[in-house]
This record gives structure tokens, C-alpha cells and sequence, in this order.
């Protein structure tokens, strides 16, 4: 992968020149004044704090991405100016193809900082959807796959269990159905069953050893669970056709005891309906950066271009129904069924979209997983255009949280959030339009049949 020094080393990298040669010895700096010429221990304090502040800013931005914004102040002038407010992290990953048609990668990053914590929403259905895979791969001497029934019942405080799926094909619960409605809708039951399917010892565990150690996914959605209550997960019971048990899995419990965090967000929140002064305790939710996210994608669209470890033990057509499901409209899904106007073409396309509610062309597919939660908007892409030979990676973060209030859920999503995806997109992908490629890409391997009604 080819990275792009960002303009803050360089500027460091100056004023570290100015300030002349460091004494190692005594561990000061000697400053040459020009106008003097003498020499003194200690810089002037305007260089001292500008390195002070470089130093401290933890945030990665390339000349070539800040420009590229910059040249659209109708779009990005607030986005600029309060990017530390919104927290706004963006990733574009250019795609190159060599004459075999291999991809080469040139990330670009805009106010990256994985030091800054963001809610992860529902981009955690990701990692999380894929593990389901790699697991039921392990287990596959049982007989047990995607397709197989399974059965979730309740065995502690808190859990609630699963006969039948009513928008599966045949009423029956499986895997396949709940990786289906996680990318098609971002279906929150969908992906507890999956996070109790794993436990949560072996979600953290696998994600930790690909290299995701900053990582952690502690918590069922949308339901409110104790700490305890989430390190348990449900027995599950995976049946064949005449209804025999192929695999028993008894409840778990996860004993081990992760890093421990400051994770915040906001002014004040709202806890069990009552205003609250102070920022919102975050330490014992999800947590993934923005870059671990884009690189799970990557993963998953070009799995022979990271490093083995980073790769799902999954054959190449769990990939593919993986894929298929990214970027299908709800519309086309057949099972499960989802109708417009309420789950329209765009639904959790954020990037390039925001929330655009008309029919879209199918020249142009987004391989993506979306997320929204206490202000926070999220959307990890891969954007492909078939007709103008097109590709590239685009993750993008931002806080809509413009009171401070957490949980009043009064946030800015349609004035700033949705606006900043859709625009962002469009800027990336009218600059993709003009960009030279030496060997255009041969797409075809992301052409899919979709269900379509």
C-alpha cells in the first residue's frame, strides 16, 4: 500500500529545520536568530507552540484531500472550519490496476484520528456479519451452513429467543437471512443473533488477532442490557430438515476483562428520560476506528490484497453473498421482502446518496455498511460505475450532534450529516471521472444477478 505523507509531518518537519540542531546531550534546542545571530537554549515561544500544537494534533489530513474540499466552499466551508467539532474523518483509497488487472491502493485521509472516538453505530454488523461466516466455516464438519435452521432460545436475564423468521422464505431463522436484512435494511435484531451465534469472547478474540486490537464489541443494539447481561449470549440449536440437532451450543460467558477507556461524547444526555450535566459515558460500548473499518472492507472486496491474517476463513462464495447483499437495493430482495416508499433504492447508501429517495440507475453499485446512532453518521464504501470504469473506497465519519445533548435524539442529520455524505461522494467520484487510468479496471467480477421482483 502506498501512503501519503500528510502536510503536518512536512510543517513539523520545517520548523524542526529552523530551529536549528538539537543538543542531544542536555535535550534542549538551539534557536539561531537571524536578525542577532545569537544563539539561545530554548526557541522562541510562537515556534515552540506551533510545534507544541503540531505535536499534540494527532489528526492525519493529505494536501491533495484538504484541496480537494477546499475547492468546493459552497459544500465543505463549515465542514472545514469545525472539523474537530464535527469530528469529521474521511479515508479515499484510489484504485489502480496493473496489466493483469491487480488493484493498487494510495489511501488519502482527511482529519484521521483513531484517538478521537466516534460511535460506531451499525458498521459493526460488518466485522461481525463476516465472523459468522468464518465461525459456521469451522464448524463445518457438523453439517451445519448458512442455510441451516437456527434456533435461539432464552437462558439468562435479559435474552429473548427465536423459532421463525417471518420474512425468510420458509419461516426458518438461519444465518443467510440475517446477513441478508443486516446489508439490505441494517436490521438490528439480525445482527444481535449473529452477536449471540458468536459470543462475545470469539467476536473480540478473531478481530484482535487480524489486527484490530483496538476493537470492541460489547453489546447487543438497540435493546438495554447490563454489562453482565451482554457478556452472556444465548443458547442456540442448529436443526436439519427433520428437525435433529447437528449443533448444540450452550450459553457462553465471556470472562475477559478488555483495556480500559475514557470514551465520551457530549455536553450533557439524557439517561432513563432525565436531563443530565456532563458528557455521556462511552467506555463500555462499541468501539472500532474508522481506519480498522475501511480496512475490513478492503477485505472483503479484495481479500488477496491484505495481509493473511486480516482475511475471513471463508470460502470465495461466502465473499460473493456477501457482496451481492452490500450492494443490492431492499427493492430487489425477494427474500426478505422490503417495498418502497419505505426501504427505497439509496437506503443506507450515505455516500454519493445521502437521502435521496428516487430510483437510482444500476450502472453504479455501492458495496457498503452504514451507520447512525446518538448523532453520529457513518458510511464504509466501495463505489463502482460500470459504464465510466470506476472504482474506489471512500469511509467517512461525522458527529450531527450539534446541541451537545446525547440521546435527545435531536441531531443534524439532514442538514449537515446527509448532505456532507452525499456531496463528499459526488466530489470523489466527479474527480474519479477525470482522473487518468493507465489500464482501465475490468469490473466484471462485481456485476452480480440480483433477486429482483
Amino acid at each position: 500500500m502506498i501512503y501519503r505523507k500528510t502536510g503536518r509531518l512536512f510543517l513539523i518537519a520545517f520548523l524542526l529545520l529552523t530551529l536549528g540542531q538539537c543538543n542531544t546531550a542536555r535535550k534542549t534546542l538551539q534557536y539561531h536568530s537571524p536578525s542577532t545571530g545569537v544563539k539561545a537554549e530554548n526557541p522562541p515561544d510562537t515556534i515552540k507552540n506551533q510545534i507544541e500544537t503540531l505535536m499534540k494534533d494527532k489528526a492525519r489530513t493529505d494536501p491533495f484531500l484538504e484541496k480537494l474540499l477546499s475547492g468546493h466552499p459552497e459544500h465543505f466551508d463549515g465542514i472545514l472550519k469545525n472539523r474537530k467539532t464535527l469530528n469529521v474523518q474521511v479515508i479515499y483509497t484510489q484504485i489502480n490496476r496493473d496489466r493483469n488487472n491487480g488493484p493498487e491502493f494510495t489511501d488519502y485521509y482527511f482529519n484521521l484520528d483513531s484517538s478521537q472516538y466516534f460511535y460506531p453505530a451499525s458498521t459493526v454488523k460488518m466485522p461481525t456479519a463476516l465472523l459468522a461466516l468464518q465461525k459456521l466455516n469451522e464448524l463445518s464438519l457438523t453439517g451445519v451452513t448458512k442455510s441451516t435452521t437456527m434456533i435461539t432460545e432464552a437462558g439468562y436475564s435479559g435474552q429473548s429467543s427465536t423459532y421463525n423468521d417471518p420474512e425468510s422464505a420458509d419461516g426458518r431463522p438461519t444465518i443467510e437471512n440475517y446477513i441478508k436484512k443486516i446489508f439490505l435494511v441494517s436490521d438490528n435484531e439480525a445482527f444481535n443473533r449473529l452477536y449471540e451465534f458468536l459470543g462475545q469472547e470469539y467476536l473480540n478474540e478473531q478481530l484482535h488477532k487480524m489486527g484490530y486490537t483496538d476493537a470492541q464489541i460489547l453489546h447487543r443494539l438497540e435493546i438495554s442490557l447490563s454489562e453482565d447481561e451482554n457478556r452472556h449470549t444465548n443458547p442456540i440449536n442448529f436443526l436439519d430438515s427433520n428437525n435433529n440437532v447437528l449443533f448444540a451450543q450452550p450459553m457462553q460467558y465471556n470472562e475477559t476483562k478488555y483495556a480500559a477507556r475514557n470514551d465520551s461524547l457530549g455536553q450533557a444526555h439524557y439517561r432513563s428520560g432525565k436531563f443530565v450535566e456532563g458528557a455521556m459515558d462511552f467506555s463500555r460500548k462499541n468501539r472500532i476506528s474508522l481506519q480498522d473499518l475501511h480496512q475490513v472492507l478492503r477485505s472483503i472486496i479484495f481479500p488477496n490484497s491484505v495481509a493473511p491474517k486480516q482475511r475471513f476463513n471463508i470460502p470465495n462464495s461466502d465473499y460473493h453473498f456477501v457482496r451481492k447483499y452490500m450492494s443490492e437495493f431492499p427493492g430487489e430482495s425477494i427474500y426478505p421482502p422490503y417495498d418502497p416508499p419505505s426501504y427505497y433504492d439509496a437506503y443506507g447508501k450515505f455516500l454519493f446518496y445521502g437521502s435521496q429517495k428516487e430510483p437510482l440507475p444500476k450502472n453504479i453499485r455501492i458495496f457498503n455498511k452504514e451507520g447512525d446512532a446518538y448523532g453520529e453518521l457513518l458510511d464504509i464504501a466501495y463505489v463502482v460505475d460500470f459504464d465510466k470504469k470506476i472504482e474506489f473506497f471512500l469511509s467517512a465519519a461525522i458527529n450531527c450532534n450539534t446541541n451537545g445533548i446525547v440521546n435527545d435524539d435531536n441531531y443534524d442529520y439532514d442538514n449537515i450529516g446527509f448532505p456532507f455524505m452525499k456531496n463528499l461522494g459526488r466530489v470523489i467520484y466527479d474527480y474519479e471521472s477525470e482522473r487518468n487510468r493507465v489500464n482501465p479496471p475490468d469490473l466484471s467480477e462485481f456485476k452480480i444477478d440480483y433477486d429482483k421482483k
